[in-house]
C-alpha cells in the first residue's frame, strides 16, 4: 500500500500520527490549567528564594 511494504514503517507512521493527535488533545484539555490561586506556602518559598539570591 502506497509503496511501503514493511509493517514496521507503517507502525512508525501510525505512532507518529497517534502521538501528534494525543499531544493536540492533551494541549486542548490542559489549555488554561495553571491559573489556580497561589498558596501562602508557595509565596513564602518564593520570598525565601529571593532573599537567598540577594
Amino acid at each position: 500500500m502506497f509503496g511501503i511494504d514493511d509493517p514496521q514503517v507503517w507502525g512508525a507512521y501510525l505512532l507518529c500520527i497517534l502521538g501528534a493527535v494525543f499531544c493536540a488533545v492533551y494541549g486542548v484539555v490542559n489549555w488554561n490549567k495553571g491559573d489556580e490561586a497561589i498558596h501562602p506556602e508557595d509565596k513564602q518559598w518564593v520570598e525565601g528564594e529571593k532573599k537567598e539570591l540577594l
